[in-house]
């Protein structure tokens, strides 16, 4: 079973990923009813030893309801007709999972405005405040 790459750093292995094959409801006509052209792509995140702990954090989290109590990311291809389209779709997308877990997310650091931008808001406001001034009725007395 060859390593499959899906970054420069990582490399998961072919033998991680059961993939079962189900019947499919939508297009095919009569061959639908027939054969097993569904995909279900079944990928342990919580034991796989290939995913570094900060990315096995972040494909849980990007999961959601993808992911089981047990840790187990399962997806369903069943959006062409072939098995072989099927299959190559849910790796895609799984790889597509681990590409954008793999990215750290970078930590906001908390800025002060600047005088500068203090005095501009000031003067816009300044300016906002004498248009609606102008804008009102005028005193009678």
């Amino acid at each position: 079973m060859a390593p499959i790459r899906i970054t420069h750093r990582i490399t998961i292995d072919d033998g991680e990923i059961l993939e079962s094959f189900i019947q499919a409801s939508g297009p095919g006509g009569q061959n639908v009813n027939k054969v097993a052209t569904a995909v279900e792509l079944r990928f342990d995140v919580a034991r796989s030893p290939s995913l570094p702990e900060g990315v096995r954090q972040r494909l849980i989290a990007l999961a959601g309801r993808r992911m089981t109590q047990d840790g187990v990311l399962v997806l369903f291809a069943r959006q062409h007709r072939t098995q072989e389209r099927n299959r190559a779709d849910a790796r895609e997308r799984l790889f597509e999972l681990i590409r954008k877990a793999s990215v750290v997310p970078v930590t906001r650091r908390p800025t002060r405005p600047t005088l500068a931008s203090k005095q501009r808001r000031l003067t816009r406001k300044g300016q906002r405040a004498t248009v609606k001034k102008d804008r009102r009725r005028p005193d009678l007395e």
